[in-house]
């Protein structure tokens, strides 16, 4: 109670404002219903787990040596599956001199030879997911338009894995929880539905008829009952009702769907049959008594088959569908028990994005608050830091007495995760560049907030290019990333930019493979200032489609209007570590595209004091959402930190 006390009390302070609203991102898009997943997988038909009988094979831990047998397997069937939306899009971007057709008839039957796509998008709280969104928008072929001339739309059914991390975890996470649904469904919803319904924030709760103020109470109430069946016989911690607050807005279902498992997602027909990219979320690990997140913070992901990480701690997998079961030194006892749901969609999406240690890390001194209201602020910390509480709490521990010579938590009861971004990597890209499986080609949405109006500068690039530095990296090999200065002088944080273009310019050794081509798009002021602050807590729907438009033109260049080119130049990243692999020629038109987007080794590190940037293509806004100030976030936490500091 003492936690949703905390949430609660920031409900009804949040402003609210309007801006015109904006350009359809395409023509002709109709409400269409938003149906509900089928398959709420919990044992216990809501939010707690439950013990249940183990099955003949007891679930065990497997080593991070190979991909899993269910990856393994489902694999052939996803890469058929992207095979005819892969020839139409690059038949589509019509390379000169070049049979992309034909291209792909000579190596469809051969995995190794084809293009391998994945697709990595951001943290950044709702800025993230509205940017991410507008991508996803652009490359998911069932968008209207995106399939005309400039679109790049069927790439995302060309790709086999799409991650997400943090605010791009949970665009990842809510379009899995509801049945793939595309952007445009998600936009419009469906009547009486809360889903993407942002201009109330998660302290209010959805809208419903009656007192505004009757209906948060009843809203918390609500959660806190469902956490507390957890609280039965499970540790619960912040992120429970972080989790469930954030269902409301992501899951269309009653209750923000407590029963909907993360793992459920394996079960579905479409999934199983390839028809949908693997879901990979992200989070780091935090070791005991640490509050500070390095580069050397394990990496951990969660897809529908496991939780685990590819790195040498504990460099080990766990069944996601039977977290919380008593695993120890990977296997369960015979007198150990099974559980099940523990992997609440949720709560998952709610781990990737467990920030609240980050808001204030990053915020006490940064923001100008008064002295005063930083105590307060630290006051909260404390309390919720007493009881280890200001994570995600997974106990007990699946890799408890597993690889006992690397793992930092071999010990600990309590394996504890945080959000994916706080050890800058900010971009899910740790999942993506594991040579096991064998990604060409990654297209990376930044929508971080490293300069001081909240756009990005190749941190998170950065961060990953320095992190294969270290021993944590396992041997993975990432491409040459230069400084945010130079991100700035030269525009690569304004405009779409190629790393690792040359596939010759890496120094291999052993089982070292050449690591993936990235193409970074940038969040950037296209048609909309799309850099609001990631603990905005609320958006009206004008200024949600309005960031949504503003990312499809990010991903589209305008619709090619800013380079009439793109299409082509998209369809050239996709080719060209398979080009490369099958020794074929690269049409020249590809080798113009390089020389336009791949960044080429040149540095400029000049001090850069401000970066505010003018519109690439024009203002679709009336009134700028940057400008939109956050006080109201912190005005909240200061109600809730007196409310707190009386009630201690």
């Amino acid at each position: 109670m003492l936690l949703s006390s905390l949430l609660a009390l920031t409900a009804t302070l949040a402003p609210v404002w309007a801006v015109d609203p904006a350009k359809p991102m395409a023509a002709g898009i109709v409400m269409e219903a938003l149906d509900p997943r089928a398959l709420p997988d919990s044992p216990s038909g809501g939010y707690a787990p439950a013990i249940v009988e183990c099955p003949s094979a007891r679930p065990t831990i497997r080593s991070a040596a190979t991909l899993s047998p269910n990856e393994t397997s489902w694999l052939p069937l996803r890469r058929n599956a992207t095979i005819e939306p892969m020839r139409e899009l690059l038949i589509r971007a019509n390379i000169p001199g070049f049979d992309a057709g034909a291209y792909i008839d000579r190596v469809r039957s051969s995995p190794s030879q084809l293009p391998n796509i994945g697709l990595a998008v951001s943290g950044g709280g709702y800025r993230a997911l509205m940017n991410g969104a507008g991508f996803l928008a652009a490359v998911d072929s069932r968008t209207p338009n995106s399939t005309s001339a400039g679109g790049i739309g069927g790439l995302l059914q060309a790709s086999t894995y799409l991650a997400g991390l943090s605010g791009g975890g949970w665009l990842v996470g809510s379009i899995y929880s509801n049945n793939f649904s595309s952007v445009v469904d998600l936009q419009r919803g469906s009547k009486g539905s809360a889903v993407w319904r942002f201009d109330r924030s998660i302290f209010q709760g959805p809208e419903e008829s009656g007192i505004s103020i009757l209906n948060t109470a009843d809203y918390w109430r609500t959660v806190s009952r469902q956490v507390d069946t957890k609280d039965q016989g499970f540790e619960v911690s912040i992120t429970d009702y972080w989790g469930r607050a954030l269902s409301y807005q992501l899951i269309n279902d009653t209750d923000g769907g407590p029963a909907y498992t993360f793992s459920s997602i394996a079960e579905s027909s479409d999934f199983q049959s390839g028809q949908q990219p693997l879901p990979i979320l992200v989070a780091d690990g935090r070791a005991p008594n640490e509050r500070i997140i390095s580069l050397n913070a394990t990496v951990y992901e969660f897809n529908p088959f496991e939780l685990g990480t590819w790195d040498p701690t504990a460099f080990g997998f766990a069944p996601l569908r039977y977290l919380a079961s008593n695993f120890s030194a990977g296997t369960i006892p015979q007198n150990g028990s099974c559980v099940r749901g523990f992997d609440q969609a949720g709560f998952v999406m709610g781990t990737s994005s467990s920030l609240f240690n980050q808001f204030m890390l990053q915020n006490m001194t940064s923001t100008g608050l008064p002295d005063f209201i930083q105590t307060a602020l630290t006051a909260i910390l404390g309390v919720l830091d007493r009881d280890n509480n200001d994570i995600a709490q997974y106990v007990p521990n699946p890799f408890f007495g597993w690889n006992p010579s690397t793992n930092v938590n071999v010990n600990e009861t309590q394996l504890s995760l945080v959000d994916g971004g706080e050890d800058l990597q900010n971009i899910p890209l740790h999942p993506l560049i594991q040579p096991n499986r064998g990604v060409d080609v990654i297209f990376a949405v930044d929508s971080s907030a490293d300069t001081s109006y909240n756009w990005p500068n190749g941190t998170a690039l950065r961060a990953t290019y320095d992190r294969i530095t270290e021993p944590i990296a396992n041997g993975t090999v990432f491409p040459a990333v230069p400084d945010a200065e130079t991100f700035i002088n030269l525009g690569l944080n304004r405009r779409p930019t190629f790393f690792g273009c040359d596939a010759s310019n890496f120094t291999l050794s052993g089982s070292q493979r050449v690591p993936p081509l990235v193409v970074y798009i940038p969040n950037a002021p296209y048609v909309a200032r799309s850099n609001v602050s990631t603990f905005d807590p609320d958006y009206e729907r004008a200024q949600r489609d309005a960031i949504i438009q503003n990312g499809y033109d990010s991903a589209t260049q305008g619709n090619a209007t800013v380079d009439a080119e793109w299409p082509r130049c998209v369809a050239c990243a996709v080719l060209s570590r398979s080009m490369t692999r099958n020794r074929e020629t690269v049409p020249e038109a590809c080798n113009t595209c390089f020389q336009r987007y791949c960044w080429n080794g040149t540095l400029d590190s000049r001090p850069v004091t401000s970066y505010e940037p003018d519109f690439i293509i024009g203002n679709i806004e009336t009134n700028s959402p940057a400008t939109k100030a956050s006080g109201s976030f912190w005005a909240g936490m200061l109600s809730a930190a007196a409310a707190m500091i009386l009630a201690l």
